[in-house]
């Protein structure tokens, strides 16, 4: 069940990236040639009262939303090369919003029955604590910040903490309302007494158990942090990428991202909590969708606004614009290499699911 659900998920995130050109093509008065969710072989066809052919093709790794003049000149007046800057932004960009605005949807459901949120304020302190006192950290101290990661949400704390360097961090809390700033504060992981006072355990000696009230102007903030805490996802990610942290083999693609989807709906408690766990990936996939898609690489709708931004300011320059026919041979170059990795970090899914 969870796998089918998983695949339907994945399809509707690709159709509301597709559907939000679609709608702005529209609305700006261009062409749609063909409006395909999937990539490869049709499987279903029909051609639209004004023109445009909906598709639904047999692998489910992307889609896409043929414009008149997109690829090649054109003398149509209805063409994308033919209308105004604003308007070629706007619709590059409309995939990229409609998936932002799916993971804010997504995200005030799952907060919507919410009573409280939890945050980042300390309340109390191991025994063995040696740190607290008004030169260090103090009972109401609220976690700021963490070797300059800002704290969106609570679960940031244990995020931010487990990657320290084992040599103390750099804090900023609030107390009383002021930012208290923490350089080198020589906080580290060690066995400290459990709470309760029975046993031990390996953390950092700090107590959280502050609530906010979960009032509908709470769940729209929190909702915003939590958006905004997905997009930093793709920044560190991409970090993690170009420092060598992380390899292109712990990239997941669609079977990746459903397998992940299936074992999160089968290890939760109940169908009710799997349900919430899957809407919560979902959010993060829309939005990590919506931000990778507008990063400036040919072939995607960043690279697509990139190449604008420049013909447009050739064109002011230099009176001449760069031709599409160019734009069109980088973003097929792009395009087939896009395709061959997504190739292998599918080929890497699969490889991980027969082990």
């Amino acid at each position: 069940m969870y796998i089918i659900l998983a695949i339907l998920l994945f399809g509707l995130l690709i159709a509301a990236h597709e559907w939000g050109h679609f709608i702005a093509a529209r609305l700006c008065g261009v062409t749609v040639k063909e409006f395909s969710i999937g990539m490869g072989p049709a499987l279903w066809k029909k051609k639209g009262r004004k023109g445009t052919q909906f598709s639904v093709r047999a692998l489910p790794i992307g889609g896409y939303c043929a414009m008149e003049g997109e690829e090649e000149e054109s003398d149509d007046p209805h063409s994308l090369g033919n209308q105004g800057f604003w308007k070629k932004v706007l619709v590059f960009a409309a995939g990229a919003i409609m998936n932002l605005v799916v993971g804010v949807v997504f995200i005030f459901i799952l907060y919507a029955g919410a009573g409280a949120f939890r945050t980042a304020e300390i309340t109390g302190f191991a025994p063995e604590f040696p740190l607290e006192g008004e030169d260090g950290l103090m009972a109401g101290d609220v976690l700021y910040s963490i070797d300059g990661e800002r704290i969106y949400i609570f679960s940031d704390v244990s995020i931010f903490l487990s990657r320290g360097s084992g040599q103390g961090f750099d804090l900023v809390v609030l107390r009383g309302g002021e930012k208290v700033v923490l350089d080198d504060f020589p906080m580290v992981q060690r066995e400290y007494t459990s709470p309760d006072g029975n046993g031990t355990y390996m953390g950092f000696g700090l107590t959280f158990g502050g609530l906010e009230e979960a009032t509908f102007g709470a769940k729209l903030k929190m909702t915003w942090l939590n958006t905004i805490d997905f997009v930093r996802i793709v920044r560190y990610s991409l970090q993690e990428l170009i420092t060598g942290n992380a390899g292109v083999k712990d990239l997941n693609g669609p079977v990746g991202i459903v397998s992940t989807i299936n074992e999160v709906g089968q290890q939760s408690a109940s169908v009710q909590d799997a349900l919430e766990n899957i809407l919560y990936l979902g959010a993060m996939i829309s939005v990590n969708l919506a931000v990778f898609t507008l990063l400036p690489i040919p072939a995607l709708d960043g690279g697509h606004i990139l190449f604008l931004v420049v013909s447009t300011v050739s064109e002011k320059l230099f009176r001449r614009k760069i031709p599409v026919r160019y734009e069109a041979v980088i973003n097929l170059v792009f395009f087939a290499l896009l395709m061959a990795l997504s190739a292998f970090v599918t080929f890497n899914d699969i490889m991980k699911l027969v082990k």
